[in-house]
């Protein structure tokens, strides 16, 4: 990377400068709006729904929220994350020179987002790409990355066992480390998918007054982040901070997955994770910059967590309802404002009957067909179960004669 000692400041103006740079290189992703999803979102969770969890003998709360998507999934290579990759590289340029970074090359640690991004910005300026990939990755982010004329290296799942490979290529080839979000420039990068959000959604809300909560059309009151590594919530709250839209992140809990609520709620940051939620792209720590902005309540407000049943309970949501096909990580957000009371009720309070326009990040779209038949095999298996319990074998098998 850049020398920390030459990084621009973690400002809203840095984020400003780093939009102007990356502009040429990136897609400015649409914003999207659903009457429906809208409506879920300011509708009360049933007694049903809450049975079990923590919030079983509470009364549901009943936000009111209007909901404005920025899709990174229609980004290139697929995700956010080409915004810090590209930044972090011209901001590499910019201090050794093209003749030099080419010379010495690049290497990063990723499961498949950064990592592509990361080969698309060096095979656009002609950098070797060196990327070390956990072995379970998705097949297509391996792929994806391959098709950039990056080199893999695999590695174990964790960030420890990811670092230690990139310590070995390093070595052997002198390649410049472009971390997948702990650094400034990344972050800085990240952030500038906030500054269109903003004003994409104004510009909605001004052509279409009832997209807004706010009868004068007041935009964003909010925005609801995925939370990895921490680059894109950390940047995001950047760009927002001051502006008086508050940001929040959203995590899964699945095994830990949850590091930086815990950590922000300790005081102490989680250096170490090991989970295998399906939200792939958030199964890493924060690191020491990112912990920085995401500890600090000036500019993060709050950090909530996701189950499993949550997140496929809005991606299916998504999937069907929006016709958007976005991977499990790129849902936690919505996940969060449908399914967690903490946050449902900390809205209802805190907006009072005017209620929240909320803008949610779906950060990428990177899956395939078959990881999604996976995830939602478990469903479909107790969908047959209950078809042949009423059918009878004959019946189920007339069913599925009618399916093909």
């Amino acid at each position: 990377m850049a020398s920390l000692a030459n990084t621009p400041p973690l400002t809203r103006s840095s984020v400003i400068n780093a939009h102007g740079l990356i502009k040429p290189y990136i897609h400015t992703t649409p914003v999207q709006t659903n009457a429906t999803l809208s409506t879920l979102a300011s509708t009360p969770q049933s007694a049903d729904a809450l049975k079990g969890t923590e919030w079983e003998s509470q009364q549901p709360a009943k936000p009111n929220i209007k909901l404005f998507f920025k899709c990174e999934n229609f980004q290139r290579i697929g995700a956010f994350k080409v915004r810090g990759a590209f930044h972090a590289v011209k901001r590499l340029i910019e201090e050794q020179g093209i003749e030099e970074t080419r010379r010495r090359g690049v290497v990063t640690h990723s499961s498949g987002n950064h990592a592509q991004a990361l080969a698309l910005a060096a095979k656009t300026f002609s950098i070797p790409a060196h990327i070390v990939m956990p072995s379970i990755s998705t097949p297509s982010k391996i792929e994806g990355t391959r098709a950039q004329g990056a080199t893999i290296h695999f590695s174990g799942s964790t960030s420890q066992e990811r670092e230690a490979v990139v310590a070995d290529v390093i070595k052997q080839t002198g390649a410049t480390l472009v971390p997948p979000y702990n650094h400034p420039d990344i972050m800085l990068g990240q952030g500038t998918m906030a500054l269109e959000l903003v004003q994409q959604a104004e510009e909605l809300i001004g052509k279409d007054g009832k997209l807004s909560v706010h009868a004068d059309g007041k935009g964003l009151d909010a925005v609801i982040v995925p939370c990895g590594g921490g680059g894109m919530l950390s940047g995001n709250a950047i760009a927002l901070h001051g502006t008086g839209i508050k940001v929040f992140g959203a995590e899964p809990s699945f095994q830990g997955g949850d590091d930086a609520r815990r950590g922000v709620e300790a005081g102490q940051r989680i250096e170490s994770v090991k989970t295998l939620t399906i939200a792939d792209g958030l199964r890493t720590p924060l690191g020491d910059y990112t912990w920085r902005i995401i500890s600090d309540r000036a500019h993060v407000t709050g950090l909530y967590a996701v189950t499993e049943e949550n997140i496929k309970d809005a991606m299916r949501l998504v999937l069907e309802r929006m016709k958007c096909f976005v991977e499990p990580s790129a849902v936690v957000g919505l996940a969060t404002i449908l399914y967690n009371e903490d946050f449902r009720s900390m809205v209802e309070n805190e907006a009072g009957e005017e209620g929240w326009n909320i803008g949610v990040v779906f950060s990428g779209g990177n899956t395939t067909i078959e990881a999604i038949t996976k995830i939602f095999a478990p469903v479909q298996d107790k969908r047959a179960e209950r078809q042949e319990g009423v059918l009878g074998m004959d019946g189920r098998k007339e069913a599925e004669n009618l399916a093909g």
